[in-house]
């Protein structure tokens, strides 16, 4: 049995992960699939303060209180940004990272450095695209009942991990097993991107003939790559 935690993105939460996390126990494994800090059911908590490094706070408290060790941290679009800095952080209850269509930064970059997004609509605590915007371009390729499934249940995300630069002290410079997954049909975040983060790992490179969303897509093949590494 291995522990799987899985990190969502922007606009998430655990709830994306439900087909996978699904998949991953009935193979017998243990999964967590936490909404965090602002995001999803917990939207209502949204305040000033949450960062990416908050919301790693989160999970590498969670690793330990639940005293969970060997764990593969699993993270998608910014919730790769999440994991690199939890696992840095809980670096002896993490066996292995999966960058899931993920979002690589390393220290002192900023997402709008790597993504555009072309219909942010801003709060002072929260960004995030309209409804349409959702239904055309970010979930356009998913099927209309689970397109209509997710918009259902996206909310807008703390302002600051999608605007201020990461803080990523010893990532990078530590030795991983890693795994990077690329959806060829994705956009965002760019291959290039991706690539940078597979090669200065030495990690793992997989392709998914699919969007952004592989979670939604292709549950089956992305939880066999999130099992195999």
């Amino acid at each position: 049995m291995t522990t799987f935690v899985l990190l969502h993105g922007a606009y998430q939460g655990g709830w994306i992960w439900n087909p996978v996390a699904e998949r991953l126990r009935a193979q017998g494994h243990l999964v967590f699939a936490p909404s965090l800090d602002g995001c999803a059911e917990r939207a209502p908590e949204v305040r000033k303060g949450i960062t990416t490094e908050t919301h790693a706070e989160e999970v590498a408290k969670a690793l330990f209180y639940n005293d969970l060790r060997d764990v593969v941290l699993v993270g998608t679009s910014t919730g790769g940004m999440v994991m690199a800095r939890a696992a840095e952080t809980a670096r002896e209850r993490v066996a292995r990272v999966v960058f899931a269509d993920a979002l690589a930064l390393v220290d002192g970059e900023a997402v709008p450095q790597i993504v555009k997004r072309p219909t942010a609509v801003n709060t002072e605590l929260t960004t995030g695209p309209s409804r349409h915007d959702f239904e055309t371009r970010l979930f356009a390729d998913l099927e209309p009942a689970t397109r209509k499934w997710a918009i259902e249940r996206c909310t807008p995300h703390p302002i600051a991990p999608l605007t201020a630069p990461v803080k990523l002290d010893g990532f990078w410079s530590q030795a991983w097993n890693a795994s990077v997954i690329w959806c060829r049909k994705s956009s965002n975040p760019p291959v290039a991107h991706q690539r940078r983060a597979c090669e200065t790992l030495k990690g793992h490179w997989h392709e998914l003939d699919t969007g952004h969303y592989p979670m939604l897509s292709e549950p089956d093949a992305l939880t066999k790559l999130i099992v195999e590494g």
